[in-house]
């Protein structure tokens, strides 16, 4: 499975803008193939393997900066959500309504993750449910990243008290990954 280097390059800046002076030291615990994708140029419109690029890099922030707790991942996704929503996209993202942003999602995705499909299977003015319904090789840290960036696009689109769940997993054997976000 593969992620779009623009899913990407939010990691190591991530890294530097939370844990600066312990940077070298999370690139050194990566494996080879992570250390070569983070130490370098990552274009944005290249492909690169899930597993180098997000999963490995996640657990090792996760390891390295939050005790072992999955909470790096999410955090980490929240960061990816105000480091691609910025500029002409933040103002076009506090202009739309969530219900918008969440159809939208269900667009994009694919378009990050190959092969993957996320669809909408519930929407109201302070609700809605996603569901990740095609992901070949399901993973913790990538649905608790996806997860943190919704949860900080809505708040950036003006949502208050956002609270996001998920409720079902691949990861767990369901069917799909349902994210089930409320707002006010």
């Amino acid at each position: 499975m593969e992620v779009k280097g623009t899913s990407v390059t939010s990691i190591p800046e991530f890294v530097k803008h939370v844990f600066g002076s312990r940077y070298n030291e999370w690139i050194d615990s990566l494996s080879n193939g992570s250390r070569k994708i983070m130490n370098h140029t990552i274009f944005l419109s290249n492909w690169y393997s899930l597993q180098e690029a997000v999963i490995e890099p996640a657990r090792k922030i996760c390891d390295l900066f939050y005790d072992g707790r999955y909470k790096g991942a999410w955090e980490a996704g929240r960061f990816r959500a105000d480091f691609a929503l910025k500029g002409i996209y933040k103002f076009f993202i506090k202009l739309g309504s969530p219900e918008f942003l969440i159809k939208r999602a269900s667009r994009i995705m694919p378009t990050y993750y190959k092969p993957s499909e996320l669809s909408v299977h519930e929407m109201s003015s302070r609700r809605a449910k996603v569901h990740i319904i095609e992901f070949p090789e399901p993973n913790g840290f990538v649905e608790l990243r996806i997860a943190g960036w919704i949860e900080r696009a809505l708040e950036i689109s003006g949502c208050q008290d956002v609270d996001v769940k998920i409720t079902c997993s691949l990861v767990k054997g369901d069917l799909y990954t349902e994210f089930a976000a409320e707002w006010k």
